[in-house]
């Protein structure tokens, strides 16, 4: 398995920022409100940051203390992982294009949806880092047999 590369989360980040965008134009456009989330969204990212965190944890006390590794383990802590960092990534870019439209518009936003846009922003990045940390707790290392044929022999 092959780690979360920082090329794919920021393109997600990216294509989420333009949806985030146009969401909140097409709102604006209809004359309805602008979409502002929910305060507990950004506490709920950082519940699933600690989890992540949590269930990657053993995998690196059994890596560094010499024990046998569960690989399902490892592998369940991987998938998380690289799947929040994804999440992550994903409400960080909507977060942030929702914020780029907030701040062009000519009428300034109010202070609460400001500070909510800023609060998931930085929720969806600490996801994104703890993450990236769980998934590199959860690196396996090679083993000799595991080498490409083509290798030199150590």
């Amino acid at each position: 398995m092959r780690r979360t590369s920082a090329g794919v989360l920021a393109v997600l980040a990216l294509l989420a920022a333009g949806c985030g965008f146009g969401l909140d134009q097409v709102l604006t456009a209809t004359g309805r409100a602008t979409f502002t989330p929910s305060p507990l969204l950004p506490v709920m990212l950082l519940l699933i940051a600690a989890a992540t965190l949590a269930l990657a944890w053993p995998v690196r006390r059994s890596l560094r203390g010499g024990a046998r590794v569960d690989p399902f383990r490892a592998v369940h802590a991987a998938t998380l992982a690289r799947a929040s960092s994804l999440l992550g990534a994903l409400i960080a870019g909507f977060g942030a294009g929702l914020l780029v439209f907030l701040s062009t518009r000519p009428v300034p936003a109010q202070v609460g949806s400001t500070v909510a846009m800023i609060a998931l922003i930085v929720g969806a990045l600490v996801l994104v880092g703890a993450a990236l940390v769980a998934e590199q707790f959860c690196t396996l290392p090679e083993e000799p047999d595991d080498r490409e044929p083509d290798d030199p022999a150590p």
